[in-house]
């Protein structure tokens, strides 16, 4: 065989595998689905929140914690710093107040991505899990809220190298957490462009303890939402490009056991429970190759979904909400109280809507 039929062999193989792998990532983002609008009552857009509201928990008495301004790759961002916002939910005029934030905290470099509240039943003190992404790495910002003032103490920063592409978090005490790796590959350019092109379930859930770090949960197309059941035996974590949310049972050393997982049609984001029912709120993307190829011209849509009785042999799957864009772009939160839904945002508004 001659040097340039060899090369030309060669030219097609890597030209068949580059095609193959393109129609993969495409099926996998659900570059095909067209969506039906299914709007909810009385929607109305969150006031100050207009760069994103990537995560959203409401914690008992209704007060919702909002991260805004979150610099993710490929995305449409803000070139204002992060900010965390808090909303009273009994508020008639709806409106998120900035939180004070800690004078000795760097600022300029804060990009909130994921969040969790833990309570500590011991004095009701109430701490503030944040990831964040300076210069695009992973690290955890743990605060006290101090309510009084509406303001925040920065408590410390928390680093490991199991840490390294954090998503989302779940507290489980005042200095423990689950916490999702969306990326296998730490390199930018590799864990932007390489690693969806190749697709593959590398992803994981770590447990970090100052006492010990370890990987807890593995073989995830890209671990997203994580959250905790209100009786604390199981956790839920989310399958971007699996278009699934995982049960799993947490057992005595905070090791996971797989349960099942439950097929959700979209590509879930973050995973809200409601504390009463069980029930998971999930803000997904129903077109994910609409959010990673963004054209404001043909923007991507939004679609909330609901799963009752989870554990049961026959979970409830439902969609809420559903938007082709138009109204609300990239759908990455949502939480419930007292009859009323908030959807948040990668990079667009927030709304609040009447579930009735």
């Amino acid at each position: 065989m001659g040097k340039l039929a060899f090369i030309s062999i060669v030219i097609a193989a890597l030209s068949a595998l580059f095609g193959e792998r393109v129609v993969n990532l495409r099926k996998m983002s659900l570059a095909t689905r067209e969506l039906v609008v299914n709007h909810l009552p009385n929607c109305v857009p969150l006031k100050t929140l207009d760069y994103g509201s990537e995560d959203i928990t409401i914690i008992g008495d209704g007060l919702a914690f909002i991260s805004a301004g979150l610099k993710y790759p490929g995305m449409p961002a803000s070139d204002k710093p992060g900010r965390i916002f808090i909303l009273d939910m009994h508020d008639p005029r709806m409106k998120p107040v900035e939180l004070r934030m800690p004078r000795n905290f760097d600022l300029e470099s804060f990009n909130p991505h994921g969040i969790s509240v833990y309570t500590d039943p011991s004095d009701d003190t109430i701490y503030l899990f944040v990831v964040s992404h300076p210069q695009q790495k992973s690290q955890i910002e743990l605060f006290k809220f101090v309510e009084d003032d509406l303001s925040l103490v920065h408590l410390k920063t928390i680093k490991h190298e199991l840490l390294h592409s954090v998503n989302d978090i779940v507290a489980m005490g005042v200095d423990s957490f689950y916490a999702t790796n969306d990326h296998y590959y730490s390199h930018e350019i590799i864990k932007s462009v390489v690693e969806p092109f190749l697709a593959q379930p590398w992803t994981d859930v770590v447990y970090y303890s100052p006492k010990e770090v370890k990987v807890v949960s593995e073989g995830y197309y890209f671990a997203n939402g994580i959250n905790l059941s209100p009786d604390k035996s199981h956790i839920y974590v989310a399958d971007v490009f699996g278009h699934n949310v995982h049960v799993l049972e947490r057992k005595k050393d905070n090791a996971l056991v797989p349960v099942k997982s439950v097929a959700v049609g979209s590509l879930p984001d973050n995973i809200e429970v409601d504390a009463e029912t069980g029930d998971l709120w999930i803000g997904c993307h129903p077109n994910g190759w609409k959010l990673f190829m963004y054209d404001q011209n043909d923007p991507p849509g939004s679609e909330i979904i609901r799963i009752q009785n989870i554990h049961s042999d026959q979970p409830v799957v439902t969609q809420v909400y559903a938007d082709d864009g138009h109204v609300i772009i990239g759908s990455s939160v949502a939480a419930t109280f007292g009859g009323k839904l908030l959807i948040g945002t990668v990079f667009h508004k927030a709304l609040c809507c009447d579930l009735k």
